[in-house]
């Protein structure tokens, strides 16, 4: 389960048997949510978040963390799930210390 990203306590990660579309988990302390990136012609049109079936969700302080970091990195993270899931390289996680916006 590759991690991305670490935001302020949230973990932003791939499960390593994914499948597309392209999107992201969101956790934090058992909590969980679910950015999904919406790519038209090879751009992202749009975000859209959801619940992770069995998870509580995020709450709100943790899911504007969430959307900060999906916001801020739409284009690596669609690079980073190219490189993992088409071409099979190791992700390297990234600890942004500062906030995004």
């Amino acid at each position: 389960m590759p991690k991305l990203y670490e935001y302020f306590g949230l973990i932003v990660m791939f499960y390593a048997n994914e499948h597309t579309p392209v999107h992201v988990h969101g956790k934090c302390q058992g909590r969980e949510m679910r950015a999904e990136l919406i790519i038209l012609n090879g751009v992202v049109a749009d975000i859209r978040y959801g619940p992770v079936a069995g998870r509580l969700p995020l709450q709100a302080n943790e899911m504007r963390y969430f959307q900060e970091v999906v916001e801020a990195r739409t284009n690596d993270i669609v690079a980073k799930w190219v490189d993992f899931f088409v071409m099979h390289k190791p992700i390297q996680p990234e600890r942004i210390t500062r906030r995004l916006k």
